[in-house]
């Protein structure tokens, strides 16, 4: 699960800022880097695009619940023709980036389709807020349900006010909003004509090692040795944080804000996952034409972190990783790293919507523990990076929600049994995956039937075909684009 709002990116499912994603369409879920806590402000782009408010149901399956709270929406009418289609781009675990109003492969579609967009920010995320604060009281109004159930009153408000109940609606959205765009299909055929789940999760699970395998496989995709040697690298450093005599060189070569303290194994992971949050984040989104949302650190590829890995004039392999995690330092202006897992549980545990954890983190974190899992563990061999298991990454639903590890894969159990997980019984859904993206092992990746088509672009990762078009992009990403166009234009017939 970093946040954004369009390609959600899952991604650090724990101290998620799955996006903070900064996108709408596209959301994160996953920053576990020093981006973790980095809100994107809403870019210049986005100076052009109207605020505009709906007025939403709190709980849409309680009727004795009358409560109503204002949902922030965007609109681009410049490419509609009177009874063409609507688009409908779905707002993830992050604030809503006007920037997508303005460039996007969906727009792209629109303008050749003659399409009036959508797009809707997630409840709970950006300015969308439904109750007076994040307390995990109030978070239970905060679910993939309540957000199906939000677009759908949405759409059915918007059809009745602006004549366009019987256009065809197509649902667009990458990462978590992936997975809303395949649901809303699924649970609301009737009010949704067709759906583009880019690098959608539809499987749920407690356990995620697998994303862990697949950044392993996305470093050796660049040098065979790269993997081996981050390998190298964080072994010595959960070595080295047994010893405390070690901790006063360790404090200087990360530039740690304080003294490094590990008192518990919560300490020494979450030190561990910071760090290793670095690589992880660089792979997911590997040169991704992400610069339009304002987004930092585009310039930093899987190349960039091998050829620091592979630089043996820098030292041994942990001094490379030392140099890693300066490069990302500088790259995000972080003066210092804040490794302390106390600071980290005291901000995530603020419920104030001014807190440090409320551009995505808590919200995004609750709903992993409440609904998802994806937890990135180190569970498997196969797989780079030491010290962070999924006991570690259960145990903070307890301490943030309440939450307990049975409660945990329940919800998920849930989750599935609601949604079918791969088992997806519907039409009209193209699911387009990168194969360098961690997020593509929980996908739909081979056709499941002709009206399920998957799209698997080799080389490629977290919702890059949702990004502008560029020259230097891949030709099967172009061609990819393109096959989902042509699904579109074959679907809206």
């Amino acid at each position: 699960m970093a946040f954004e709002t369009h390609c959600s990116s899952l991604c650090k499912v724990l101290a998620l800022s799955f996006a903070l994603f900064s996108l709408v369409a596209v959301g994160e879920g996953r920053f576990k880097g020093f981006r973790k806590f980095d809100v994107v402000q809403d870019s210049s782009h986005g100076a052009m695009s109207e605020e505009l408010w709906f007025i939403q149901k709190l709980d849409h399956f309680n009727g004795a619940d009358s409560r109503v709270w204002k949902q922030r929406y965007f609109v681009n009418e410049d490419f509609y023709k009177p009874g063409g289609p609507v688009f409908l781009m779905i707002g993830g675990e992050g604030p809503a980036n006007p920037a997508w109003m303005k460039e996007g492969t969906w727009l792209t579609y629109a303008q050749k389709l003659g399409a009036l967009c959508f797009m809707l920010e997630h409840r709970f995320y950006g300015k969308s807020h439904p109750t007076t604060d994040l307390s995990t009281d109030n978070l239970r109004f905060l679910s993939s349900r309540q957000a199906l159930a939000d677009l759908a009153h949405f759409r059915t408000v918007m059809g009745e006010s602006r004549g366009l109940t019987n256009r065809k609606w197509v649902a667009f959205g990458g990462s978590y909003p992936g997975s809303l765009a395949t649901w809303f299909r699924l649970k609301y055929p009737h009010l949704v004509h067709a759906s583009v789940a880019t690098s959608a999760p539809v499987f749920a699970t407690v356990n995620f090692p697998e994303y862990l395998e697949v950044v392993w496989r996305s470093l050796a995709s660049e040098n065979a040795d790269c993997p081996v040697l981050v390998k190298k690298a964080s072994d010595t450093l959960a070595e080295r944080l047994k010893d405390p005599k070690t901790f006063e060189n360790i404090t200087k070569d990360f530039n740690l804000c304080s003294t490094l303290q590990i008192q518990s194994e919560m300490d020494s992971a979450y030190f561990l996952e910071s760090v290793a949050g670095n690589f992880m984040d660089v792979v997911q989104y590997n040169e991704d034409n992400r610069g339009f949302e304002g987004v930092l650190g585009t310039n930093i590829t899987i190349k960039v972190l091998c050829d620091v890995m592979g630089d043996a004039s820098l030292g041994d392999p942990y001094t490379r990783y030392v140099a890693v995690a300066r490069l990302m330092m500088d790259t995000y202006s972080v003066k210092c790293l804040d490794v302390s897992f106390s600071n980290y549980v005291r901000d995530m545990t603020n419920t104030s919507w001014d807190g440090p954890a409320a551009g995505g983190g808590r919200q995004w974190v609750y709903q992993t523990c409440s609904e998802f899992g994806f937890y990135q563990s180190t569970d498997s061999p196969n797989q780079p990076f030491t010290g962070f298991p999924l006991d570690y990454q259960v145990k903070q639903c307890a301490s943030f929600y309440n939450i307990s590890a049975k409660e945990v894969a329940e919800a998920v159990a849930q989750t599935n049994e609601y949604y079918g997980g791969y088992d997806i019984q519907s039409s009209r859904i193209v699911f387009p995956n990168g194969s360098i993206d961690p997020w593509h092992a929980l996908g739909i990746t081979a056709d499941i039937t002709a009206e399920l088509p998957a799209v698997f672009i080799k080389g490629t990762a977290h919702c890059a075909n949702m990004y502008p078009a560029r020259s230097q992009d891949l030709p099967q990403l172009s061609e990819a684009r393109d096959h989902v166009f042509l699904l579109l234009q074959q679907w809206l017939k």
